[in-house]
């Protein structure tokens, strides 16, 4: 027997966070029996429909995918712009992404279908690094970067250390590239931490999350994540 919001989750209903929402709204039922029951436990036998439609308990699956600049970390759009499930037609199970980048930032994004996987990868207690490489307007040194290292307020609230690193600098265009590894996730953190710098970002990508990078891989290719993949992300955030 499992909690009813765990056997949504791991059946690619929503993050379990999402699926204790749907259980408290009223729309969950078992065996037609309307559940709101947060701690209620199931097991494989129980019929479980969400807004009348049954769940199909999928194995999990889990993708890591160089998302396009100009594609939203969504499964749909209301405005009709590309959305990262169009790269992934062929597969079968109902994947939604973990966290999301920005519909202007390219680089590495996991998909799955384990709501209890992407609710780890997204809490914040967890510090699984992040590497962006951003094209910024204006010379990068170590005298403008320096909130970045010590941590610097947005929202009023501080960010943590971070890491940089100054890879060229192009004096005639008057621009910089420049690597930044984060472990945090605010709303449009990476941007606003280089324009707090005084240097607006161009052009970033998101090139390495926890030990995975995107090598072999280019925009709108994707590949599965391998058992020993999945184990040592899910053992990283347990530290």
């Amino acid at each position: 027997m499992e909690r009813l919001q765990k056997v949504m989750a791991h059946a690619g209903v929503a993050s379990r966070r999402k699926c204790e929402d749907l259980i408290t709204q009223g729309v969950v039922t078992v065996n037609g029996k309307t559940v709101t029951e947060l701690g209620y436990k199931v097991s494989t036998q129980d019929r479980i429909e969400v807004n009348g439609v049954p769940i199909s308990k999928e194995a999990p699956v889990y993708y890591l995918f160089y998302k396009p600049r100009g594609v939203i970390s969504a499964v749909s759009d209301d405005k009709g712009r590309p959305v990262v499930t169009d790269y992934f037609t062929d597969v079968p199970e109902r994947i939604y992404p973990v966290g999301r980048l920005d519909y202007d930032t390219s680089g590495l994004l996991l998909l799955t279908n384990d709501g209890e996987f992407s609710q780890r990868l997204t809490h914040p207690k967890y510090e699984l690094d992040k590497v962006y490489v951003a094209k910024v307007k204006g010379i990068a040194d170590k005298y403008n970067l320096r909130p970045i290292a010590y941590g610097m307020k947005l929202d009023g609230k501080k960010t943590a250390p971070a890491r940089y690193e100054i890879l060229s600098v192009d004096e005639t265009k008057g621009s910089s590239v420049v690597s930044l590894t984060i472990h945090e996730g605010r709303y449009h953190q990476v941007k606003r931490m280089f324009e707090a710098c005084g240097l607006p970002v161009q052009k970033l990508c998101r090139e390495q999350y926890g030990f995975l990078t995107l090598q072999g891989l280019r925009p709108g290719q994707y590949r599965a994540l391998t058992p020993k993949e999945v184990k040592k992300l899910m053992a990283e955030t347990k530290r």
